[in-house]
Parts: structure tokens; C-alpha cells; sequence
């Protein structure tokens, strides 16, 4: 659970086979002070069960989920990914951005971010 989780314009998205949940993304809004729009939405989960990696979920939940945010009028999403996510975000056209930072317990990350088109 996240600060915000809860609130009216937090979404979560989920992919699920006979009833049994898989993957998640979840997507909070909130602006990153180094990116010039107005709106944004961070992704701030985003998890499929390690058994099902690899079989395409993760992009599939991924993208039903910016679809409707883009529908909404929102232009730009952003997340802090894990060193060893990037190479999935940026086969899903997000770019990095700023310096890797570390967070305490969980190891190197990078901000990145995609224009919604």
C-alpha cells in the first residue's frame, strides 16, 4: 500500500486468468518537478508474478492503463524504475531522465517518463 492509494484519482489495473490476479500497475497523480506539464501521472507499482514474466502481461496491463489515462487528457506518466525494469520501460517508449538515485533497501533507479500520444 502507498500514501494516496485510496484517493478518487489514483487508479490500479490489474490482468487476471479464471479469476486468479497476475499483474498490476497502479497509477497516482502527481507531477515530477523536472518535467514541464501541467498533469502528470506517476506509475507507482507495478508487479506481474514471477511466473508469468515474460509472456507479454506486464505490457499488455501496461498499456490498457496509459490508454485510459491518455483518455482522461493526461499527456505525460513517469515512474522511478528499479535499475533492472529500464530495459521493459524502454522497450514501452519511456525515456530516462536526471541522474540514477538510490533508494534505501531496494538499490539504483532512474526517473523516466513517456509522452502519451
Amino acid at each position: 500500500m502507498f500514501d494516496g492509494d485510496t484517493l478518487e484519482s489514483t487508479f490500479h489495473f490489474g490482468v487476471f486468468l479464471n479469476n486468479e490476479l497476475l499483474g498490476i500497475c497502479s497509477f497516482f497523480k502527481n507531477n515530477h518537478k523536472n518535467l514541464d506539464y501541467n498533469t502528470q501521472y506517476q506509475l507507482r507499482g507495478m508487479a506481474i508474478l514471477n511466473y508469468q514474466q515474460g509472456k507479454g502481461l506486464g505490457k499488455l496491463v501496461l498499456n490498457f492503463a496509459e490508454n485510459h489515462i491518455k483518455s482522461l487528457g493526461i499527456k505525460i506518466v513517469w515512474c522511478n524504475a528499479r535499475e533492472v525494469a529500464t530495459k521493459f520501460y524502454v522497450k514501452n517508449d519511456y525515456s530516462i531522465f536526471g541522474e540514477p538515485f538510490n533508494i534505501e533497501g531496494i538499490g539504483t533507479h532512474y526517473a523516466m517518463f513517456k509522452v502519451l500520444n
